[in-house]
């Protein structure tokens, strides 16, 4: 495989594993408040409407991607080293911070989509199937 292709695939492996990692080391009253605080305000900065190079096509948007992988790779070399292998290995178990809250709004978005699916399914039944559309 091409160098270029082997390290694209290993960058599209580690990105999810490194915002996993970045979430919960960002949840984390361990880790100091200055490395959090540089990468919301490069969150914050890759959000924003501002966009200097975006007159150069494919540049715009590339420029944002990599200044997210440098942000998010830098904030957890920051971390302090325990903390770090500490949810790397939640997040091997599958017992992390971003599991949990992953999990937790999925449940909860599953139970409020079911009650309006039901609210709605109570409406369509409750007609009467025999009533036409012009009697409502």
């Amino acid at each position: 495989m091409h160098p270029i292709l082997s390290r694209a695939k290993e960058l599209l492996v580690d990105v999810p594993r490194h915002g996993k990692l970045a979430y919960c080391l960002l949840r984390d009253e361990r880790v100091p408040a200055a490395p959090k605080a540089v990468l919301l305000g490069v969150l914050v900065l890759i959000v924003s409407p501002i966009d200097l190079p975006a007159w150069v096509p494919l540049m715009g948007e590339l420029d944002m991607l990599a200044l997210a992988v440098l942000a998010v790779s830098t904030f957890i070399e920051a971390c302090p080293e325990d903390v770090r292998r500490e949810h790397e290995a939640a997040l091997q178990s599958g017992e992390s911070t971003f599991d949990r809250d992953f999990h937790e709004a999925f449940s909860a978005a599953r139970e409020g989509s079911g009650r309006l699916f039901s609210r709605i399914r109570k409406r369509v039944w409750r007609r009467d199937p025999y009533q036409s559309v012009s009697e409502d």
